[in-house]
């Protein structure tokens, strides 16, 4: 891990979306140096299914050594960004580093994102940035640190990163288009950077997008602040840059990646926007007990249709009206050169088989018959399908997540 140097001490550093999980990991990292946060979020009142508000991090700063300035702030409105801003000056006398950090996410292709979706994650992700950013310039040019740092991605021009999640990935590139223009306009005055995990982060959305058992193949959010920490720290000439957490962490020395790891050992799970080598991706997974998810070559069907059909006999086996009763979804399969199945976990005690549901379905899914197997069997997690591109979902993306508690049941008998 990266030592604290004491570098950022009297720093004021005003972080977005510093409420929990990465930028409030950021915050407690600078914290121990003494720096003064400013903790720039929505959360004021506790969330039922969300840890943190802006008082419980700003508590968690002061014990860790900081100073904290807690401001309820909407990033997409410009007058709460302006006051905050006003608010931070007054009380620390300037600004020195501020962290673009919020952000909103759906994983829903183009028909399935309502513009609602859309005009949030452009909001929060590109327009947000932007103003913050804006807002804090004047501050930041007087300062002799002066960076600001964006989570979000090298901008990867491979198609497989837009076909899926096309809004998604143009409002998260919006902020790292940001860093490519701002670098360039105030080099020599403000540090701009861009800094993206190289794997999955274990967070509170990490955790909604992709269900139990997601953490195992996570790091913690200590790894991201361990490599802000060190992008902050650099004098102003290291600008323009797009980092990767952990090619920067290696640079810095650190050899033992597993202090990060969720579970120490377990195969990680690649982040978005970057290419890896899918041979040695494969290879990594497969021996420690996974599946090859991420394994190239175009999908291949199932020849074996008696697998798909057991299958769902034996997920028919589990249904009752418990499982009806937590889930309420019904899902409808479309499995490559075996057409169509489906999981009704709505009506009486469910059913499940071959054809379309009686009704309506809520979730649709698309994938090939080794594939569906694999996932029901516990061998191919559909997070890391979903991410790589084998299996497409249309419909409700919560009940989607609610079928993996299914899988899991599932996963000892087949």
């Amino acid at each position: 891990m990266i030592p604290n140097t004491g570098k950022l001490a009297g720093c004021t550093l005003f972080i977005t979306g510093a409420s929990r999980g990465i930028g409030k990991a950021i915050a407690l990292k600078a914290a121990k140096d003494g720096a003064n946060i400013v903790i720039a979020a929505k959360t004021a009142e506790a969330h039922p299914k969300l840890p943190g508000t802006i008082y419980t991090a700003a508590e968690e700063i002061i014990a860790a050594g900081g100073k904290a300035l807690a401001c309820i702030v909407d990033v997409r409105d410009e007058q709460q960004v302006t006051d905050a801003v006003d608010q931070a000056v007054k009380t620390f006398g300037g600004i020195d580093v501020l962290v673009n950090n919020a952000s909103a996410i759906s994983l829903t292709n183009t028909l399935e994102t309502p513009m609602k979706k859309v005009d949030l994650m452009m909001g929060i992700n590109t327009r947000g940035t932007y103003l913050a950013s804006k807002v804090c310039i004047p501050y930041l040019k007087k300062s002799k640190f002066a960076h600001i740092l964006n989570l979000s991605p090298p901008l990867n021009m491979n198609p497989i990163w837009f076909k899926n999640h096309c809004a998604y990935t143009i409002a998260k590139y919006g902020m790292s288009m940001c860093v490519l223009g701002m670098s360039e306009e105030y080099r020599g005055e403000i540090a701009v950077n861009a800094l993206w995990p190289r794997t999955a982060i274990h967070t509170a959305a990490m955790a909604m997008l992709g269900g139990s058992g997601i953490e195992k193949q996570c790091r913690t959010p200590d790894i991201i602040a361990d490599a802000a920490y060190s992008i902050l720290t650099k004098p102003k000439s290291f600008t323009g840059n797009f980092v990767i957490d952990e090619q920067l962490l290696k640079q810095e020395g650190v050899r033992d990646f597993d202090v990060y790891a969720v579970t120490p050992g377990h195969p990680l799970l690649p982040d978005f926007f970057l290419d890896e080598d899918p041979d040695a991706l494969t290879d990594t997974i497969e021996k420690h007990g996974g599946s090859a998810a991420f394994k190239g070559g175009k999908a291949q069907a199932s020849k074996d249709s008696s697998a798909i059909a057991e299958t769902f006999k034996l997920i028919q086996t589990t249904l009752n009206d418990e499982v009806v009763k937590t889930t309420q979804g019904i899902y409808q399969f479309e499995i490559t050169d075996e057409g169509t199945w489906h999981i009704d976990l709505k009506s009486k005690s469910g059913s499940a088989g071959k054809g379309e549901p009686s009704v309506k379905a809520d979730v649709i899914m698309s994938l090939n018959g080794d594939d569906f197997v694999k996932m029901f069997s516990g061998k191919l997690k559909p997070t890391m399908a979903f991410m790589s591109g084998k299996l497409k979902i249309k419909g409700d993306m919560s009940l989607a997540i609610k079928l993996e508690k299914l899988m899991g049941q599932l996963s000892s008998k087949l």
